[in-house]
């Protein structure tokens, strides 16, 4: 099966906590995007700001990896948290994050990557929360943040 290529959108805060448990989590933690993913697939976490809900805007890329072996889960350990609807029991995905990164703000990038090239409203499409980006824009994100500070 071909490798594909996967943006998540996150505020800063949750992208860190994700990479630190070695997690995806997107879409307020929904099952059926992080099905579309198997191991070996790039992914990258965009934040479009620092904390959620309403953090100062950021508009970078705060990690970049590969989707790990093994099967999307709900989290069942941890605190949980609490809500009208019960106990918050997000779905995941094991990601292996690329160590030692630097965020890479996208405004430099806008002219370059095929999500954002020509398309004055690139920013709506990413309230999906979880979309599909070409190889071509993986390896820059990637190569940006291997970019030192």
């Amino acid at each position: 099966m071909a490798i594909r290529y996967w943006l998540g959108v996150v505020q800063r805060d949750h992208a860190l906590r994700g990479v630190a448990l070695g997690i995806a989590q997107v879409n307020h933690g929904t099952r059926a995007p992080l099905e579309r993913m198997r191991p070996s697939d790039g992914f990258v976490y965009y934040s479009p700001r620092v904390t959620f809900p309403d953090g100062e805007p950021l508009r970078a890329f705060t990690a970049v990896g590969r989707v790990a072996e093994g099967e999307v889960y709900q989290a069942t350990q941890g605190p949980a948290m609490r809500g009208p609807a019960g106990d918050f029991r997000p779905w995941r995905r094991r990601v292996d994050y690329d160590a030692d990164t630097v965020e890479a703000p996208i405004r430099p990038l806008l002219n370059a990557l095929d999500l954002t090239r020509g398309n004055t409203n690139w920013g709506y499409q990413l309230r999906r929360g979880l979309l599909e980006i070409s190889r071509h824009d993986f390896d820059l994100v990637r190569a940006q943040m291997r970019r030192e500070p």
